[in-house]
């Protein structure tokens, strides 16, 4: 009986989770709806809400934005957006913050998220899984005597708390683990180990 019910929460347990997961998103991204006119919403027009309607929304609205600041006369739209945000004081220093890790994280020319590395964390001798970010610079650097390397250490089972850290470079492991199997890795607490590609797993 016990293996029965055990068997059967492994099923569920991961099935209920994404589909709860999931419907959150869906939920969240609906909310885009409530910024048009109460007149003009779908269900003033079919007599019901349409659900899932907000994520069509949206992912057309990223997709006209990203391609019209592709051509050249969007691009020197959102460079003239850019230079006015900066000029606001108090917007200038949160704009400018937010910019800088998105571009880091979702730019293809940026490196963070782009390497899996072993490091000893949180004292020698304990070593655990972390993503290689880039280098220190500024100030940080002038203080630094060596080779550093930029890295965030995440928490489990959520990834998405964790902490900033500069190590050695020669105390760090390059993993032949892609960014994903290591995230699984993180996220399972270790059940989950990524194959060794290295023996052709």
């Amino acid at each position: 009986m016990k293996k029965y019910i055990i068997t059967g929460l492994l099923i569920w347990i991961p099935l209920v989770i994404t589909i709860w997961v999931l419907k959150l998103i869906v939920d969240a991204l609906d909310q885009v709806l409530l910024l048009i006119p109460p007149d003009f919403r779908p269900e003033s027009t079919v007599g019901f809400h349409i659900y899932g309607l907000g994520v069509v929304i949206t992912v057309a609205i990223v997709l006209a934005t990203g391609i019209f600041a592709t051509n050249f006369f969007g691009a020197r739209l959102v460079d003239l957006w850019h230079d006015v945000l900066h000029r606001i004081p108090v917007v200038r220093s949160i704009y400018s913050s937010v910019k800088q890790i998105s571009d880091t994280l979702f730019s293809s020319s940026g490196h963070a998220f782009r390497k899996a590395l072993l490091v000893q964390w949180p004292i020698p001798g304990t070593w655990t899984i972390a993503f290689l970010t880039g280098l220190p610079g500024g100030e940080v650097s002038e203080h630094l005597k060596g080779d550093y390397l930029s890295v965030y250490v995440p928490t489990t089972p959520n990834p998405t708390g964790g902490y900033f850290v500069i190590v050695a470079k020669k105390d760090v492991i390059e993993l032949d683990m892609t960014v994903d199997e290591a995230l699984k890795y993180v996220i399972s607490m270790g059940v989950v180990p990524p194959g060794s590609r290295k023996n052709g797993k």
